[in-house]
């Protein structure tokens, strides 16, 4: 299995609790993460979480409010601000496993439809594009628009695979962390790292 770090980026669509349960997964699986954050998340997880989260002055703790993990897993991560177009995974000779976007709002899965590249979330998944490396978009969103879906479909015939957050029931869920896990398990999926988070259909 490959060493490189997973990219994971949180941006401000609904949902923020995929993208903490993900961080807090993949650290705990003793995987390096390169993490950035969109400026919009500082409100949508005040608002659904109850967490305060500084951008400019960011610890992992600020988002795994709920999660002890030892020294070893916390050194695994590595912040970036989003406006902070001078760091590694803003380069393809940069070598990572894969991305996540997680949530994936409009606005970002939009930017990565066009390229646009307006901040280091964009800038990074179009360089995965770029060197066909495994790009996760998540989006979180009801109904969708023609223009969002266009989008899917230009970023999906690009190379990404667009895992909307759609959690299974047949797993015979019993809280919204069953649920959250359910997804999470198919990103990490996505990824080939391992984890038992859900129960898999047709296994004792």
């Amino acid at each position: 299995m490959s060493e490189h770090p997973v990219v994971v980026a949180v941006t401000g669509a609904s949902g923020v609790v995929y993208g903490q349960r993900l961080l807090e997964v993949l650290l705990q699986s003793n995987i390096e993460v390169h993490l950035t954050i969109s400026e919009s998340v500082r409100v949508v997880a005040e608002h659904e979480l109850g967490l305060e989260i500084d951008l400019k002055n960011f610890e992992v703790k600020q988002l795994l409010t709920s999660c002890s993990l030892p020294s070893e897993a916390t050194s695994k991560l590595t912040y970036h601000h989003c406006k902070d177009f001078m760091t590694p995974i803003a380069s393809g000779s940069f070598k990572t496993r894969g991305m996540v976007v997680c949530p994936c709002s409009g606005g970002t899965l939009s930017g990565i439809a066009t390229a646009a590249s307006r901040n280091l979330i964009q800038r990074a998944a179009d360089v995965h594009l770029k060197e066909r490396r495994p790009l996760v978009l998540v989006p979180r969103e009801a109904p969708l628009s023609l223009i969002q879906i266009e989008n899917m479909k230009i970023a999906c015939a690009a190379g990404a695979t667009i895992l909307p957050a759609s959690p299974g029931f047949y797993h015979e869920a019993n809280s919204v962390k069953d649920l959250v896990d359910f997804v999470v398990a198919r990103i990490v999926d996505q990824l080939g790292i391992e984890c038992d988070l859900v129960k898999r259909w047709g296994s004792d």
